[in-house]
């Protein structure tokens, strides 16, 4: 067997799994203002950026040849509905339409992130209610609502709107207000596999997301579920579904290779902020080989099954490749 790993050109020819800066999504914060680039502290590398510093990172990954922007953003103000997520004037709609105009932006596809979460003053990812346990989140007026964000998005310029919320009908509800909207060539990523995780922490500092009473356990998935999630898949797809998404990857990689084993569509994986930070974290500490261990991570989901991985990693590693 060693014959054929006596040399890199050697293990370049009969490399398997093959990783590529295309195959790579760089997610984005956009925040309110002007020449704004904020660091988030527990993500090194990573910023909250206004929409010109947007234009630049996009001028930047074209030039990396990564695939796409993941967009996220930070409204100047939150209500209990969530109303920013489908302002036509929102953070998200400005920043697509200044995406748009840039000649380098067009080399990349550009995915919308369709939930409520960043813009609901509670954090959580639809309407809630009170009860007499606590407060539920009501499934369907927050799939109205996730429809309408969606079309916002989509008119703007957004190439792919992807529902991260996990309301159930939510696909189905989405196809049906892009349709309408004669829009019916946008095509829908589901994060059709969205796992009630600890890995989300730092990002919820990035988003400015964080519930603010209770958790998400009641509408995101049990970790412990990997049949539940293969119906969840099935179940998206057949309300009119494009593409899947598992969240999050490292620690769901069993996961990621039973969706490519049973669905024959377009899947990817998101390595989420706990996975990044935590390898940073080591990357600072000298205990891991930063380039090594990066790329062997981006591998791995390959490897599993994804097509394409939403990574924070996706500039170092596009340089790297």
């Amino acid at each position: 067997m060693r014959r054929l790993r006596r040399t890199e050109a050697l293990r370049n020819l009969v490399r398997e799994t093959r990783l590529t800066p295309g195959q790579l999504i760089y997610p984005l914060f956009i925040c309110p203002g002007e020449g704004v680039r904020k660091e988030i502290s527990s993500m090194p590398g990573v910023f909250n950026v206004s929409v010109d510093e947007a234009v630049k990172e996009a001028e930047e990954a074209a030039r990396l040849g990564l695939g796409g922007l993941l967009l996220f953003g930070l409204p100047e103000s939150k209500d209990e509905e969530g109303t920013g997520a489908w302002d036509d004037e929102g953070i998200v709609q400005t920043a697509l339409r200044a995406l748009k105009a840039n000649a380098a932006s067009k080399k990349l596809v550009l995915i919308a992130d369709v939930c409520l979460c960043e813009y609901t003053s509670h954090g959580h990812c639809g309407i809630v209610t009170k009860t007499e346990e606590g407060f539920e989140v009501e499934n369907d007026s927050s799939v109205e609502l996730l429809g309408r964000a969606a079309a916002s998005l989509a008119r703007a310029g957004a190439d792919i709107v992807a529902p991260s919320d996990m309301m159930d009908g939510r696909v189905a509800e989405i196809r049906h207000a892009l349709d309408e909207d004669g829009l019916e060539q946008t095509p829908i990523l589901s994060y059709a596999a969205k796992f009630a995780s600890a890995f989300y922490g730092p990002f919820r500092e990035a988003a400015d997301s964080a519930p603010q009473f209770g958790d998400r356990k009641t509408y995101q998935m049990d970790g412990a579920n990997v049949r539940e999630a293969l119906r969840e898949i099935e179940l998206d797809l057949g309300e009119g579904a494009d593409m899947i998404l598992m969240k999050p990857a490292m620690p769901y990689l069993d996961v990621v290779r039973a969706a490519r084993d049973r669905f024959d569509v377009p899947m990817g994986a998101y390595q989420v902020s706990g996975e990044y930070s935590m390898l940073k974290a080591a990357f600072a500490r000298g205990w891991l080989e930063p380039e090594r261990a990066m790329i062997e991570s981006l591998v791995g989901m390959r490897r599993a099954g994804a097509d394409f991985i939403v990574t924070y990693f996706a500039k170092e590693a596009g340089k790297v490749l």
